[in-house]
């Protein structure tokens, strides 16, 4: 299974390394036309923006517009732990969400190329002065991806340095199935868990002060109970790890090591 997860996770990153440029030139404006917004900003590669995003010197506000299928936004205690967790680990004091309402696309699956196409149809906020703009999409599909009867299934992704998307339909099911875990924590957990890549960790853009990247899952921590373990990514042993923290008296929801929080603070962090 570790094979399976960790090709998927190479797979995403190499997928998106290569498709930059495609992506970046797809804006769904006429080719002939001048685009009078300039996204070159927002379309970098993810984990490339770590330190804009926690230091005050080139923003010092963060917009971040959520885009959720009808039907699938998500929980307004979860946006206000995202709010805080950002408050903790940026210098950033100004930090709003804008709500946009979307119709499904109505896919069974989706895959990167698809949720960067409906990016490009539907954002709406870039990067504008000291405003560091932020894009993330809650789908009503999960990923292509998944496999099920392996126990391989996808809670989020980032594809850029401002881009991410949320499988809120997969989050619903495995939140659905423990009488511990709720929404709000699943929701949570995967969006903190996103932002800690665009940060740059584990090692994807962000340099790492003492090793602490999983060999076997690239870009996640090595150290017991962090939010950058990968099985809080990959739903495979997420609800394990949330309800073991549960009957140790353990707050539910996972925070960065002391290893993630060093490699933050060496780049301008918290």
């Amino acid at each position: 299974m570790k094979s399976i997860r960790n090709y998927f996770h190479l797979w995403a990153v190499l997928f998106w390394a290569l498709t930059l440029t495609n992506c970046a030139k797809d804006s769904g404006t006429d080719p002939d036309t001048p685009d009078p917004i300039d996204r070159s900003a927002n379309l970098l590669s993810a984990g490339s923006s770590g330190t804009d995003i926690l230091t005050n010197e080139n923003f010092d506000r963060i917009q971040i517009e959520i885009a959720y299928v009808e039907g699938f936004r998500p929980t307004t205690t979860a946006m206000d732990n995202l709010r805080t967790f950002l408050l903790e680990r940026t210098f950033k004091e100004d930090i709003t969400f804008i709500y946009r309402s979307l119709p499904s696309p109505g896919e069974q699956t989706l895959t990167l190329q698809e949720i960067a196409t409906l990016e490009a149809e539907n954002r709406t906020l870039y990067n504008d002065g000291r405003t560091l703009a932020f894009y993330i999409y809650f789908a009503d599909a999960p990923s292509d991806g998944d496999d099920p009867v392996e126990g391989l299934v996808t809670l989020g992704a980032v594809y850029r340095n401002t881009s991410m998307v949320i499988h809120e339909s997969t989050l619903r099911t495995l939140a659905s199935r423990s009488v511990v875990i709720t929404l709000s924590d699943v929701e949570t957990t995967t969006m903190t868990h996103e932002f800690g890549h665009l940060f740059g960790l584990v090692d994807l853009g962000t340099p790492e002060v003492n090793p602490h990247e999983d060999n076997s899952f690239p870009n996640h921590c090595n150290v017991e109970d962090c939010l950058m373990r990968a099985e809080l990514e990959f739903g495979s042993g997420y609800r394990a790890i949330m309800e073991k923290r549960s009957a140790k008296g353990l707050e539910s929801l996972p925070s960065l090591d002391a290893e993630c929080l060093r490699d933050l603070q060496a780049i301008g962090g918290r």
